[in-house]
C-alpha cells in the first residue's frame, strides 16, 4: 500500500508538491521528504497536526518530546507511524514548518494505493517555489499589513456622503424624529 499526499501553501498560489510514502513509515521519515522536496535545512522545530475537514487541529505529532505528562497522549516523529493516525483518503494534516510565526503547509491524503508496495517515500510531483523557510516577525508584519485593503471603501460603503449627516454624525434623512431634540425640553 502507497499514501500519495498533496501539500499546497497558501503563501505561493503555484505550489504544489506530491509525496508517495510507506504508511508504514513514521512521521520523521515523512518530515525529511517534505523538506527534501522543498530544499529547506533540517535545523527548525516542526510538527504535524491531524485536523478535521475544517482544518482545526486535533491531534500534534512533535518533532521532539514537548510533553511529560504521562496523562497527555503524545505523539512524536520518529516513534509514530503515518498509519497510526493517517487512516483514510481526505484526511488532513497540516504541517508547521516556522514556529515562530505559524507558517505552514496544507496536506492532505489524496490516495491510497493498494496493490502497490514501496520503502521510505519519494516526490513525485513538484510545481512552483517553496515560501522561505523562516522569517522574521517585522517581515511577517509587513506581508500581513500588505494584505489589508485600506483604501477609502474599507469601513464600508462607498457612496457615504457626508452630507447625509448632522454635526453630531446623526442620520438626518430617515424620517424618524430625533427624541432629543432641543426644541421638546
Amino acid at each position: 500500500m502507497i499514501y500519495r499526499f498533496t501539500i499546497i501553501s497558501d503563501e505561493v498560489d503555484d505550489f504544489i508538491r506530491e509525496i508517495q510514502i510507506d504508511p508504514e513509515a513514521t512521521f520523521f521519515d515523512f518530515h525529511e521528504a517534505i523538506l527534501k522536496s522543498v530544499g529547506y535545512t533540517n535545523d527548525q522545530m516542526t510538527s504535524f497536526f491531524i485536523c478535521d475537514d475544517d482544518w482545526e487541529k486535533e491531534k500534534e505529532v512533535t518533532l521532539e518530546e514537548m510533553d511529560d505528562n504521562p496523562e497527555m497522549d503524545s505523539w512524536i516523529m520518529k516513534d509514530t507511524t503515518i498509519s497510526e493516525l493517517v487512516e483514510e483518503e481526505k484526511q488532513k494534516l497540516l504541517y508547521v514548518f516556522d514556529y515562530m510565526t505559524e507558517r505552514c503547509f496544507f496536506i492532505e491524503l489524496t490516495e491510497i494505493i493498494t496493490g502497490q508496495d514501496m520503502k521510505g517515500a519519494k516526490c513525485t510531483k513538484k510545481s512552483g517555489e517553496a515560501p522561505k523557510q523562516t522569517i522574521d516577525f517585522e517581515e511577517m508584519e509587513a506581508k500581513n499589513s500588505a494584505n489589508l485593503d485600506l483604501d477609502e471603501n474599507f469601513y464600508g460603503d462607498q457612496d457615504f456622503d457626508m452630507e447625509d449627516f448632522d454635526q453630531d454624525g446623526f442620520d438626518m434623512g430617515g424620517g424618524m424624529s430625533n427624541p432629543y431634540d432641543e426644541d421638546k425640553y
